[in-house]
């Protein structure tokens, strides 16, 4: 008898909304929930060839509340109700210069898309959840939130993470006597295209290679965007049914340091 687990029955009868689901870390969460027998919407402003084809696409602009408000209501409709919130769209620009040169309109864009569409959306689709009997919520952070060494062209990003880590740790605890479970999920130097493209233009511009930046992580090696999705199936799952509050950093080792 094989004591492997079959986890393709896992989710069935979930209904899951994941935002920048259309490439990287998002779109694999997407897959990994429909592996499991999930009903999938996926939200981003365009479709990417990395867009799981059997979830249900729709775009939007996840930085506006007018747009969060068409995302939430174009989910709900298409899956009759939600189970599963997993806050992933995020990003930034970076500026070699350091903090100080960082323009107001950057800080404000990057705040509108790594904190305020998480707060807009889980509220948005609040009630629904609050119907759910096993409602889940996971926001994507990013090691930048804690380490500060480095980080100054993305001190906007970096600030913007640690507010969602905050923010996601009180609405927890706030959630938790309506049986709603809240988790961060922290992923480490994950290989994606725009990752990539990220350490290789900083890397050249600050004479750093993009291979150095190995030497920060325990385990030797890049993640990969299905480590991430894992961790996240366990939070969504009945398997972590007594998990909440709690931020999960997927990086190899490297936060240890």
């Amino acid at each position: 008898m094989s004591s492997k687990l079959d986890l393709s029955k896992e989710l069935i009868g979930r209904r899951a909304l994941v935002t920048g689901g259309s490439r990287g870390i998002g779109a694999a969460i997407a897959q990994r929930l429909l592996d499991a027998g999930a009903k999938v919407v996926v939200s981003a402003r365009s479709r990417n060839e990395e867009t799981p084809a059997a979830a249900t696409f729709i775009a939007g602009d996840i930085r506006t509340s007018e747009g969060v408000k068409a995302i939430a209501s174009g989910a709900l409709a298409a899956l009759g109700g939600l189970d599963i919130l997993v806050n992933n769209a995020g990003g930034s620009n970076g500026f070699p210069e350091g903090a100080a040169s960082i323009p107001e309109g950057e800080w404000q864009d990057v705040f509108a898309l790594n904190l305020f569409s998480s707060v807009r959306l889980t509220n948005a689709v609040l009630p629904a959840l609050r119907e759910s009997k096993a409602a889940a919520v996971v926001n994507i952070s990013s090691t930048a939130a804690t380490m500060g060494a480095g980080a100054g062209p993305f001190a906007h990003y970096s600030a913007a993470k640690a507010a969602l880590d905050a923010y996601s740790r009180v609405l927890a605890v706030d959630l938790a006597p309506s049986n709603i479970r809240v988790n961060v999920v922290t992923p480490g130097p994950v290989t994606t295209v725009g990752s990539d493209a990220i350490r290789k233009t900083f890397g050249d511009a600050m004479g750093v290679p993009a291979e150095a930046w190995l030497q920060s992580v325990p385990l030797g090696r890049w993640g990969a965007t299905d480590d991430i999705a894992e961790v996240v199936a366990l939070l969504v799952s009945d398997r972590g049914k007594w998990l909440t509050g709690v931020n999960y950093r997927v990086d190899g080792g490297m936060t240890a340091r």
